[in-house]
């Protein structure tokens, strides 16, 4: 009898102690994922530095500087630059002033030939392409003229680079 009282708790106990694994359910769902990509431009631009001008020499004095455009992929867009802010400078005619009444006159060109004027859209020319979603630089081709009767000392003008897109 003891025997089997022994058997009885032995087989008790192991019911007790056996562990038992839950069946795993599972469950999905699906949710909706979206944005909306928005036509945009940057504009930078490095210095237009002249450099020494001779108004003696007999040769005109060239400069250039980088004006980079990072536009949203396909995205069309204009590049176009202002008279300056020297009074009396024009697209056609841009003048840097010595901070008095002085001026020495200057131009932006798009091209190393200096042949077509790069202006503000009404004047002059404006450079047009499109977007690629990186960086693009693109060369502005500055110019004295020579001979020009001037004084001796520091010019400067701003230019205002626009971008319409």
């Amino acid at each position: 009898m003891v025997v089997k009282r022994l058997y009885t708790a032995l087989a008790i106990g192991t019911l007790v102690f056996q562990t038992h694994t839950a069946s795993a359910g599972t469950a999905t769902t699906s949710f909706a994922v979206s944005a909306t990509v928005i036509n945009n431009c940057i504009v930078t631009a490095t210095p237009l530095a002249f450099g020494s001008y001779d108004p003696t020499s007999t040769s005109n004095t060239p400069g250039t500087n980088t004006i980079g455009v990072t536009c949203t992929n396909a995205n069309a867009y204009t590049v176009a630059l202002n008279g300056g802010t020297t009074s009396g400078g024009t697209i056609t005619q841009r003048k840097m002033t010595n901070g008095a009444s002085a001026t020495l006159n200057y131009n932006i060109y798009q091209d190393a030939g200096h042949s077509t004027l790069w202006g503000d859209g009404t004047t002059g020319s404006t450079l047009s392409a499109t977007g690629s979603g990186v960086l693009q630089n693109y060369t502005a081709y500055g110019l004295i003229p020579n001979s020009q009767s001037t004084i001796a000392g520091s010019f400067t003008d701003t230019i205002t680079t626009t971008i319409t897109f």
